[in-house]
């Protein structure tokens, strides 16, 4: 299942900035508003109370107690044409009896709740009301006559203002308005904000990204700019140190192994010759091995056999140490790979051993190395006469890549755990076997002679049995390229 690919850096930044910002903004807003709407709304509500106390006080003497209604009404309709701008709607009433501004008017901001806390309490009582998308401030208070002790007598009678607040709520509007503006002001501004520290960062670390990509494709003296003191110079300075020091180990590496070829290139060169006497000498005491004691034909053999392992090692060295030196060559001549095929077999007296399953002459023809495919076949056969079991085949086709030649045994095949090693220089699978008949570098030398040819060579397990190595050589080459071969259709 395809894992869901995060956001980048950049768009995280400014998600985070744009976050950051919105909450700031939102909450700077709403304590603004909050702030601002009570002082609107408190100012209103003392102006209009202060209003409507002052005309009580001027006001109160004209009504005589106990009043009627026609009076209660002129009452509450001379308080109402007293406010210039005509928005008060008043009701005064006494008991039972009731007098509006308007006639008719049901006055339902006038609560059941609201008279009996005016009826309750000899102070002003107001209350904000919103009904049909509207609010108002109902106010209400008992009219008082003083004493001339001081104290203050109810006389029963009870006014209600209802004030629209249309203005106020204009007001708010407009302050939500203006909110929502600094808001996105705010938003847009973290965003630039967020592009900028996004790039800030972002570039060390593109910067970085691409000096890691130069060390991993092998240019060890890649290095940053140290720019500033802060984490990402820290960083910068990091990685500097880093590579320097992974480039002087490589360095040491190289050299290392590039003493350990030299010295195994050496070493090998200046064993061919004492070796080339060595042969001369044993073939001689060969055949003189019938006429000796049985103990020293026996001793004559041994030697005769390892100084023959001993040249095959020298000459497998050889090779190795020219696949690593690159001096490797390709001598090209376009030849028929099943007759190559044939006479490896018949060189090597394999030819009624090994069963083939070889195409017609001419029928598969490519421009190869006929050393090295020599080489590679007999490697691949003798390994599976070696190690594995009859019937050994070797079969010849032409595919989409060129030509495939697999070699299969009827052996148990190759463990599991082995299978990833097979071409390996020296590997042994079973590690308590100290010595074997071949060198150990067989296969590494076949998969270079493929390699070089521009082709494949695998191993595996034959489903039916056995194991079976796959080489798949392309049949045409590019002439100009004979020391370092490209393939290239024809």
């Amino acid at each position: 299942m395809r894992k869901r690919r995060l956001l980048g850096l950049r768009a995280r930044l400014v998600v985070a900035f744009g976050l950051v910002a919105a909450v700031a903004a939102i909450s700077a807003g709403a304590l603004t508003f909050r702030e601002a709407r009570t002082g609107v709304l408190q100012q209103s509500q003392d102006a209009t109370i202060r209003q409507l106390r002052a005309q009580l006080n001027q006001r109160a003497g004209e009504l005589a107690l106990p009043p009627d209604e026609p009076m209660l009404r002129k009452f509450a309709q001379g308080m109402a044409a007293n406010e210039s701008q005509g928005s008060w709607r008043v009701l005064v009433t006494y008991g039972d009896l009731s007098g509006s501004s308007v006639r008719g008017d049901p006055f339902p901001e006038v609560t059941p709740a609201v008279r009996e806390a005016v009826g309750a309490s000899k102070a002003t009582v107001f209350q904000r009301v919103r009904d049909d998308g509207r609010t108002s401030l109902v106010v209400g208070m008992s009219i008082l006559f003083g004493a001339p002790d001081g104290a203050a007598t109810a006389t029963g009678v009870r006014v209600f203002l209802v004030v629209p607040q249309t203005t106020e709520q204009a007001y708010v509007d407009a302050l939500v308005t203006a909110v929502e503006r600094a808001m996105v002001a705010a938003l847009a501004l973290a965003v630039v904000l967020a592009l900028l520290a996004a790039r800030g960062v972002l570039v060390p670390v593109r910067k970085l990204r691409l000096a890691t990509r130069r060390i991993a494709e092998g240019r060890l003296d890649t290095r940053l700019a140290v720019n500033g003191s802060d984490e990402l110079a820290d960083l910068s300075h990091t990685f500097n140190e880093t590579a320097a020091a992974l480039e002087t180990s490589v360095a040491e590496l190289r050299e290392m192994e590039a003493r350990a070829r030299r010295f195994a290139a050496d070493v090998s060169h200046e064993l061919r010759t004492p070796l080339a006497a060595m042969s001369a000498v044993t073939d001689i005491l060969d055949e003189d091995a019938a006429r000796l004691d049985p103990d020293t034909a026996t001793a004559v053999r041994l030697i005769s056999e390892e100084t023959v392992k001993l040249a095959r090692l020298v000459d497998d060295l050889m090779e190795i140490s020219r696949f690593d030196a690159g001096a490797a060559v390709l001598h090209l001549d376009e030849i028929d790979l099943a007759e190559s095929i044939r006479r490896t077999l018949a060189s090597r007296g394999w030819t009624d051993t090994v069963a083939t399953d070889l195409p017609p002459p001419h029928a598969v023809r490519g421009r190869v190395d006929p050393r090295r495919l020599d080489v590679v076949v007999a490697n691949l056969v003798g390994n599976a006469l070696k190690h594995g079991a009859h019937p050994v085949q070797v079969r010849l086709s032409a595919g989409d890549a060129g030509a495939v030649i697999e070699v299969r045994d009827s052996g148990p095949g190759i463990p599991h755990d082995v299978l990833p090693h097979v071409f390996e220089r020296f590997y042994k699978s079973d590690t308590a076997r100290i010595r074997s008949e071949g060198s150990g570098l067989g296969l590494s030398i076949t998969a270079e002679n493929v390699r070089i040819h521009g082709g494949t060579v695998r191993a595996a397990d034959h489903p039916a049995g056995g194991a079976v190595f796959t080489v798949e050589l392309p049949l045409w080459r590019d002439e100009s390229h004979e020391e370092n071969p490209s393939w290239n259709p024809s």
